[in-house]
């Protein structure tokens, strides 16, 4: 994935699931083995998604883990956990007898379960200790697939992570072959996982993958936009403040970037998007995606966030076009000058700060503080 950067902020969402729900079903009936995995949401409004209809992608780890995976204390009984018929506890260094121990990280379904990577069954039987985000979608999941598994399962989730990981790191270097899955797409990617590789790595552990569903690549390759550089940002802080920062830290970014989003932060988000990168900047929206009410709404921030006002449902995924070349930034006394140009046309003084902020691809608080400077500073007389 090109210049993919693990969100600190969020793995997790549980608003009404968090993860990438409007517009005509596009994806089918989804099997009844797999309603439980995400047949998702339909546009709001229409009827609600089967109860137990479960989220696919990347989640919020600022709105925490579910109720059932409570952290749970070093070495004590992990109500989530279960164990094979041949297993043995978190420590004993238990192996399939094939040498050194190896780490998988194993992409998951992100809503139709026959998108799952036919490796994944034989990982999921063949692994000695299985670490999931959520011990029951797993459930769920190998269920689903008609899977048997003999290895333990453990959680492995924001809450526990760092906890867990040194866990972990006993059984590889003991010789296991454990599986990290998370709730859907691939670990380490806006969801737990980064702190085990690196940590492997760190011990010289072989670390492997069985490539899975992504809902970057699938909303890049959906959204209609540039694809060929791109860079994904993971979830924005939810604080407004924090929010604005990041963004204009990437609006002069040239390359199209990836958001994961929470549902019942769209809105805000998108507007938050307008104003630092410029109401008129191309991005799509897209939700449930693989899901029964797929959808891929496109057009501009401003439009979007205008869209978003009515309430969204479902697993988000935003792309956003990345900026055009412009000109050398001016500097405040230009901005200064051209707001006083359009003040003096007739234009109102907030009108012509968000024209010139626009035009310039500058946030409007910055044009802002430019005027609000001059104006304290001392006029000289010849």
């Amino acid at each position: 994935m090109t210049a993919a950067t693990p969100s600190a902020d969020h793995p997790h969402d549980d608003s009404a699931t968090g993860r990438p729900g409007d517009g005509d079903p596009t994806g089918g009936d989804v099997a009844t083995a797999v309603d439980a995995l995400g047949a998702g949401h339909p546009p709001a409004g229409d009827a609600a998604a089967p109860e137990g209809a479960e989220a696919a992608g990347a989640t919020d780890p600022a709105d925490g883990p579910e109720p059932a995976d409570a952290p749970d204390p070093v070495g004590a009984p992990d109500p989530g956990d279960a164990r094979g018929p041949a297993d043995a506890p978190v420590g004993t260094g238990v192996s399939s007898g094939e040498g050194d121990g190896v780490l998988v990280l194993a992409g998951t379904p992100i809503g139709d379960l026959a998108d799952a990577p036919p490796r994944l069954a034989a990982e999921l039987e063949r692994a000695d200790l299985i670490a999931a985000e959520d011990t029951r979608r797993l459930r769920r999941l190998t269920q689903g697939l008609g899977v048997h598994t003999t290895g333990r399962v453990v959680s492995y989730f924001e809450g526990n992570e760092a906890a867990r990981t040194p866990e972990l790191v006993r059984e590889l270097t003991g010789g296991a072959r454990v599986l990290l899955v998370t709730d859907a797409g691939m670990p380490s990617v806006s969801d737990p996982g980064y702190r085990l590789v690196a940590a492997a790595v760190e011990v010289g552990v072989r670390v492997t993958a069985v490539p899975g569903p992504s809902a970057v690549l699938t909303a890049l390759a959906l959204s209609g936009l540039p694809v060929d550089r791109f860079c994904f940002e993971g979830f924005l802080p939810r604080k407004a403040g924090e929010r604005a920062g990041r963004l204009r830290e990437v609006a002069a970014e040239r390359r199209t970037l990836v958001y994961f989003e929470a549902p019942h932060r769209l809105a805000a988000a998108l507007s938050a998007m307008a104003e630092a990168f410029g109401a008129d900047r191309r991005a799509a929206v897209c939700r449930e995606l693989t899901k029964t009410y797929e959808e891929v709404r496109r057009g501009t921030l401003a439009e979007l966030a205008a869209w978003a006002e009515a309430g969204v449902r479902g697993e988000i995924t935003v792309v956003v076009t990345g900026a055009t070349e412009v000109a050398e930034k001016p500097d405040e006394a230009e901005l200064v000058r051209r707001v006083t140009a359009r003040e003096e046309a007739g234009e109102h003084r907030k009108a012509a700060i968000a024209e010139v902020a626009r035009e310039a691809g500058l946030p409007k608080r910055e044009v802002f503080d430019a005027v609000v400077a001059a104006k304290k500073k001392p006029h000289t007389g010849s």
